[in-house]
């Protein structure tokens, strides 16, 4: 059970990746919207699930890395496409073919890194380029921007197209951005209830003002990215003071017994 809880509840995200495709075909971008969101809920979920049951396996993480290409790369470009960039042609579908392409990228140079190990501690609480689900999130901008009422005007696709290329751009890139991985785990207990009362105030207006909360989220993350880099390049630098110190004065050698 352990290990086929995490499994899962990745297949339930996958299902809700491909049900985005299907309504955006049909022309429901909102139901479309709301399973790209409830994937990228679920892919938060179904990791830490694994780590707590100690039911990680290989097999979780290429089902994990195949949904996440499927939920975060091939359905938010179809869905982006379908709602604007086919009214600029080919040029659309080709945007819509590098997002896809960009997230199969990060996501294989994910698996890699994870195999390092020469990587300093505290890059585990950076991810290398913008993550896959914050990829999906932030690329529909464009989509809650019009679902709150901003005119579908002729220099919409133009602009799409150009945002999505940029975000593809900063999945492969090596932009620094926070994890938020330990977040969490050190909670002290007069912070628990508080914490409890935030996350249901997000859920709250997550469920009240869906559009608006997924355009302030997506703003505010892409506008934090220049503090991210600047955090990881001055842990980057006291890293290597501190290795460099360390090399220049190495420990005294033990003396041997007599």
């Amino acid at each position: 059970m352990r290990l086929l809880l995490p499994n899962l509840v990745t297949l339930i995200a996958l299902c809700s990746g491909l049900t985005a495709v299907r309504m955006a075909i049909e022309g429901r971008f909102e139901l479309a919207l709301a399973a790209i969101v409830f994937a990228a809920l679920l892919d938060g979920i179904d990791g830490r699930l694994a780590r707590a049951l100690k039911g990680t396996s290989r097999f979780g993480a290429e089902l994990d890395s195949l949904a996440d290409f499927v939920n975060f790369g091939c359905a938010p470009a179809l869905i982006l496409y379908l709602w604007g960039l086919d009214q600029v042609g080919s040029m659309g579908w080709i945007a819509a073919l590098i997002f896809a392409i960009c997230a199969a990228l990060r996501l294989a140079r994910f698996n890699v890194m994870l195999d390092d190990p020469d990587r300093p501690a505290f890059t585990a609480d950076f991810f290398t380029g913008v993550p896959a689900p914050a990829g999906a999130i932030t690329v529909l901008l464009p989509v809650y921007l019009e679902l709150l009422g901003v005119p579908h005007g002729a220099a919409n696709a133009p602009l799409a197209l150009i945002y999505c290329l940029a975000i593809g751009v900063l999945m492969i890139s090596k932009v620094p951005a926070w994890s938020g991985k330990t977040l969490g785990k050190r909670v002290r207990r007069d912070m628990v209830l508080p914490l409890f009362v935030l996350v249901a105030l997000f859920a709250g207006l997550l469920a009240s003002y869906p559009w608006l909360v997924l355009t302030v989220c997506s703003l505010i993350y892409l506008a934090v990215l220049p503090l991210s880099t600047l955090r990881y390049r001055r842990l980057m630098v006291a890293y290597q003071a501190e290795r460099g110190a360390a090399v220049s004065n190495p420990p005294d050698a033990a003396t041997p017994s007599q």
